[in-house]
């Protein structure tokens, strides 16, 4: 016998549609339900922007602090000690690379903790729970926004004029492209640990871990041209090769070198698995996340 539940959300959310509920009907209507939710997607991208910078000594300022000391140490140890090359301004080649990081980086960190923090709103009411972890990632739209001035900023200030800067060559048509993969990556690592985040509270611990260690072997402080052939196609197994390589490609033109086509098809393939599998895994983990949260 099919049962049905009308749940109401006004009181939680400020809604006042009704969300009816049919055993063996769930499925067919996540996605919908996705889209009518769009408003509590909002709001909790908002909140998680103001909570971000409540309280803080030096506020938004910290999305620009980040990537500076970041390039300085980046300098100090690939530049000045390893005397790695690089192929234009070096500050600039750092900093192309730190927009697509520190958005993977910070989105990863924020999503794998979202459904923890909102731990009172999973178990009151009925929503898509897909909504929280993504939620998250957007947010850390907001520092790449900054840090793409702080970049631009940069940029004037050593060997690339103002016609640069404001009508730069065809290469910036493909920046959409490596941004949708650094969401992909970020959403899909995202959702993974969200879910296992639920069940096994030490997965915490983890992602700091992945963190350090990615920004480790990851092409920030160096060009992965420096990486011998015969290692390229393994070394693109990061994901983060692909996208940041295509960053400085489409930001940086032709300061940068030119993309190596199959690490672009590895990191392309491996964050459309991480992505897929990670909404099939949080999917059906979903359900149970009220009740052991």
């Amino acid at each position: 016998m099919i049962t049905s539940e009308t749940v109401q959300n006004r009181e939680e959310t400020g809604f006042s549609q009704e969300i009816v509920i049919e055993a063996g009907k769930t499925e067919l209507h996540y996605w919908r339900d996705l889209w009518r939710y769009r408003e509590l997607f909002y709001f909790l991208a908002w909140r998680d922007i103001l909570v971000r910078y409540k309280q803080t000594a030096i506020g938004i300022a910290w999305a620009v602090v980040q990537p500076l000391t970041t390039t300085f140490v980046s300098i100090f140890i690939f530049k000045l000690i390893a005397k790695l090359p690089s192929d234009g301004p070096y500050p600039v080649m750092v900093l192309a690379a730190q927009l697509p990081w520190q958005f993977f980086s910070r989105g990863l960190s924020e999503a794998s903790n979202s459904l923890i923090s909102n731990t009172n709103l999973i178990s009151k009411i009925y929503f898509p729970r897909l909504i929280i972890p993504a939620s998250s990632v957007i947010t850390a739209l907001i520092d790449f926004l900054i840090s793409a001035v702080l970049l631009a900023v940069v940029m004037f200030y050593y060997h690339f004029s103002p016609e640069y800067l404001f009508t730069p060559d065809w290469h910036v048509v493909t920046l959409p492209i490596f941004l949708l993969l650094a969401i992909g990556a970020a959403m899909g690592a995202g959702l993974w640990f969200a879910a296992l985040n639920v069940a096994y509270r030490d997965f915490r611990y983890i992602v700091p871990f992945i963190i350090t260690v990615g920004a480790s072997i990851s092409p920030v402080g160096f060009s992965s041209a420096i990486i011998p052939e015969k290692w390229r196609l393994l070394y693109s197994l990061n994901p983060l090769v692909g996208v940041i390589d295509g960053f400085r490609y489409a930001l940086l033109g032709k300061y940068s070198p030119p993309l190596y086509l199959p690490a672009q098809a590895v990191s392309l393939g491996f964050i459309l698995i991480v992505l897929v599998t990670g909404i099939l895994y949080f999917r059906s983990t979903e359900k149970r996340f009220a009740d052991v949260i």
